[in-house]
């Protein structure tokens, strides 16, 4: 059985501080529906304590004033931390939100520590200042912290989502009030003890866990600089929304229905085995999952038959058994959804090639069958709505330019992938797909890159220094003619 976790603190501005309300958020196994857990809910008041603290610390604390390396080691020392706690973080986040447990050392513990090391590399060689030779005369660009920054993260992978916020934030000097979600707030209390034994100095972090209301409230406060939210496409909007009172910044990382094209000439064996990791991981609960598989129709039936076997072969149970590759969704609501959306695929005409229910032997627990739905037509629901679960769509297409025709049908533009036998030709196709991020004969996600999506996928970017940039403001000085930088050349 597994152990309580309980907590009766928040992390606010770098201390254990009592909650100003009494409400709590108890934290239900997706596997045993049982309660493993329960913290504080976050009040409005507890908002407005976090963003007055994270003022004081960056309009008059040290950590902006601080120099890069500084700042880097406390940096590095939070993603050393994670690397000894790696299994702790995996166990937390699988026990919450149903990620198989192989799974999540990978992409919940160790991903974090990628982030981490790449926002550093990338820290380290971005230029804060540049001159120019302006129109009318020398100029000096620089680049300063944004300031107050409310990260808003979700619950399929919260500490990969801190991360991608956190890592830029504070490396740039900025502060920070993380919102985890309710259905995965207990990883969060095990980085909140991270950080503060790395030495963030007070008020530049505070981890509030609450509910969509006080979210709200928080992306509304007129303390806060910036938000950076990850989650639903209807959340982001009314992310942008409210944030738009006060012309608040943001940058939002939203939903996909992203498009794996097997062209004719692929190798049908490394490509299924490429294919069926990135369409079912993390239970299918993300963002960039590639749900919709075209198949051309001269290799319809062998690649319907391979995917059908691959998905069916998935091995579904306790999300902490490390034989586990298909865990359970994060909440009923989510079972629900996945099963409606079934329900719906068969009403629209498309066939169940494998799955298509809860699995047997699982009745308790919130599990759907990984499933594949074959003569998926582009315009049925199942192949244009985000479903957020096990339910991936086979569709097949003629030529390939019907090919790239559907692959950009789409109201997302995430991720994707081409599978062929021509890198050199599968570069030409991912050219022509409005995605933010493909690829080609692989499936990955590079942090020394942009990530982030077109159209209703979202608007920013995380990672490289695109993302980095994000966490900053650009300001021009002009300087009188003549005027010549330091260290420059005659």
């Amino acid at each position: 059985m597994t152990e309580l976790v309980e907590h009766g603190q928040l992390f606010i501005g770098g201390q254990w501080t009592d909650p100003l309300g009494d409400a709590t958020i108890c934290v239900v196994s997706p596997h045993t529906e049982q309660v493993i857990g329960s913290v504080p809910h976050a009040s409005a008041a507890d908002v407005d304590r976090a963003v007055a603290a994270a003022r004081r610390a960056f309009d008059e604390g040290p950590w902006p004033r601080m120099t890069l390396d500084e700042r880097i080691a406390v940096v590095s020392r939070i993603k050393d931390a994670i690397a000894v706690r790696h299994e702790e973080i995996a166990r937390s986040i699988s026990s919450q939100n149903g990620s198989p447990y192989s799974w999540s050392v990978l992409a919940q513990a160790l991903g974090p520590m990628m982030v981490y090391d790449a926002a550093i590399t990338v820290a380290r060689d971005y230029p804060y200042e540049e001159h120019r030779r302006g129109a009318l005369g020398p100029i000096l660009v620089r680049r300063e912290p944004v300031g107050v920054v409310a990260a808003v993260i979700p619950w399929n992978v919260p500490q990969f989502v801190a991360a991608a916020k956190l890592a830029p934030a504070l490396l740039t000097g900025s502060a920070v009030i993380l919102k985890p979600s309710p259905e995965s707030p207990l990883d969060s209390y095990i980085l909140a003890d991270i950080a503060r034994e790395a030495g963030l100095p007070e008020g530049v972090l505070s981890i509030l866990p609450a509910d969509r209301e006080v979210s709200e409230y928080l992306v509304g406060h007129p303390g806060v600089d910036k938000v950076a939210f990850t989650g639903s496409v209807a959340a982001g909007r009314r992310v942008m929304e409210v944030a738009a009172r006060n012309l608040t910044r943001v940058t939002l990382e939203l939903g996909g229905k992203s498009a794996a094209v097997i062209l004719p000439d692929a190798d049908l064996e490394s490509a299924i085995a490429g294919i069926v990791p990135a369409a079912w991981m993390n239970n299918g609960q993300a963002c960039v999952a590639q749900t919709r598989i075209l198949a051309p129709r001269s290799r319809y039936g062998e690649v319907a038959e391979a995917l059908a076997a691959a998905a069916g072969a998935l091995v579904v149970g306790d999300p902490l058994d490390p034989a586990t590759q298909l865990g359970p969704l994060v909440a009923k609501r989510q079972q629900r959804r996945s099963l409606d959306y079934i329900r719906i695929g068969q009403e629209e005409g498309a066939k169940i090639l494998t799955g298509g229910g809860r699995p047997s032997g699982l009745e308790r627990g919130w599990y759907v069958e990984p499933t594949l739905f074959g003569n998926v037509d582009n315009s049925m629901r199942i192949a244009q709505e985000e479903i957020f679960g096990p339910v991936v769509c086979l569709i097949p297409y003629g030529d390939e330019a019907e090919a790239v025709r559907v692959a950009n049908d789409s109201e997302f533009g995430l991720s994707g992938s081409v599978w062929t036998a021509d890198v050199e030709h599968g570069l030409d196709f991912a050219r022509a797909v409005r995605t933010g991020t493909f690829n080609v004969n692989t499936f990955s996600l590079d942090m020394l890159g942009p990530f982030g999506g077109y159209k209703n996928s979202g608007v920013g970017r995380e990672f490289g220094p695109e993302g980095l940039s994000e966490y900053l403001e650009h300001k021009m000085i002009h300087l009188p003619a003549g005027y010549q930088a330091p260290g420059a050349g005659a």
